[in-house]
């Protein structure tokens, strides 16, 4: 059985900051918004609907308790409809959508939502929230896992990328991205997020910064040579040390990324509604896209974010697919190097990727991106008179996702 993409929404990503637009807003506040809009926009009955299935990153204060079912309690709908809230890191939107085109494809459901949210502009870092290896030392001593800017740095360095590489790939990110906003092309998808009484808070994305040139971002220092530096728990070993010391062929870290060819750090939600054929038939609803493979796969925990690559070819080999099948790739911009190498090993047409810009531009709302670019790349398909997508993306502990969406 197949699993169906009906529609997807997403809000704008507001700026990750106490200033930022969205910063007021609750996180289950931003995704009721979606899934009021996907219900009116579909024409579905939410009394349908079988499970909402969201992604996070940080599933803790106002992002815990299951953000999932209590966003769809806060959209108004029925008590009946569950909610299950997951984290696979940065990938948990896509992982979302994953667990919910699993279930319809296995013929155990019809219609699920799936989606991510995340208000980075509310974590609450106090008290060293945001881990990678939970504050185990049995696990340190097994994987000595750095700070994600530190194995940015490092794959840069193995990479043999220096800053002006990063930089350009920032500033064709920002680029695109400000192409795409003059052009409308993320206005089909975005939904306007409203306040109480019903003002909108932000119609489009508040983090692109157009006219970004390589002169100005080669002003900005590295941002996690300091970093680098530190000794985690006052160990003996600085952050860089241990990365190198899985990496003895490199004998530094070159440290190139800062704020402007990094992901940026936003507030934002997306959700899409997944269907069955049966649900499609039954409703008189034409779909947008078939789900027609996905994948995660485990990598290097220490580098981290070397996964996209394999992601990928894991999701091309069950779709009995080659990389020139896809018309266009979306690949999550955690990082300038990230993208860059992602690029370099799968040997793809940098013209077919992230051609409406990506995260470095745009943001990156951890639990919500892989959501969002779901439907950013069935939004292009659909422009382009293209069929084939695919999504990729980078996580947390050496892990990696992959979607590939087959355009009606």
């Amino acid at each position: 059985m197949d699993a169906w993409i009906v529609d997807a929404v997403r809000t704008p990503r507001g700026k990750g900051r106490p200033d930022g637009a969205l910063h007021d807003v609750h996180p289950q506040e931003l995704l009721a918004q979606c899934l009021r809009a996907l219900a009116s926009r579909v024409g579905f009955d939410p009394a349908e609907v079988e499970d909402v299935v969201v992604g996070n990153g940080i599933l803790a204060g106002d992002h815990g308790d299951c953000i999932g079912r209590l966003s769809a309690l806060l959209a108004g709908w029925p008590r009946t409809v569950p909610g299950l809230t997951l984290s696979r890191f940065c990938g948990s939107g896509q992982q979302a959508v994953t667990v919910a085109a699993t279930g319809v494809a296995s013929g155990a459901q019809d219609l699920v939502v799936a989606g991510g949210v995340e208000s980075m502009s509310r974590w609450d870092l106090t008290a060293g929230s945001v881990t990678i290896d939970g504050h185990n030392p049995a696990l340190r001593e097994l994987y000595p896992t750095v700070p994600q800017g530190v194995s940015a740095d490092l794959i840069a360095t193995l990479a043999g990328l220096d800053r002006t590489d990063v930089d350009a790939f920032a500033v064709r990110s920002q680029d695109r991205a400000a192409a795409a906003i003059a052009q409308g092309r993320f206005a089909a998808s975005i939904i306007p997020v409203t306040g109480p009484t019903g003002d909108v808070l932000l119609r489009q994305d508040e983090h692109p910064r157009p006219g970004t040139t390589v002169e100005r971002l080669a002003g900005l220092r590295p941002a996690f040579t300091a970093v680098g530096a530190a000794r985690p728990d006052d160990g003996p070993l600085s952050y860089d040390e241990l990365a190198l010391s899985r990496y003895p062929r490199v004998d530094h870290i070159d440290h190139v990324h800062h704020g402007g060819n990094s992901s940026g750090v936003v507030d934002g939600a997306a959700a899409v509604v997944v269907a069955s054929q049966r649900w499609l038939r039954a409703n008189g609803v034409t779909p947008r896209a078939r789900v027609r493979a996905t994948a995660a796969v485990g990598s290097e925990p220490v580098i981290m974010l070397t996964a996209p690559a394999p992601a990928a070819r894991r999701c091309l080999d069950r779709a009995g697919m080659t990389v020139a099948d896809v018309d266009l790739w979306e690949v999550n911009e955690a990082f300038a190097a990230v993208a860059l190498t992602t690029i370099t090993d799968l040997e793809l047409d940098p013209e077919r990727v992230n051609v409406n810009g990506g995260a470095i531009a745009l943001g990156h709302p951890i639990g919500a991106t892989g959501a969002m670019l779901l439907g950013t790349v069935l939004d292009e398909l659909e422009r382009q008179d293209r069929t084939i997508g695919l999504v990729t993306m980078c996580t947390g502990g050496g892990m990696g996702t992959a979607t590939i969406l087959e355009r009606v």
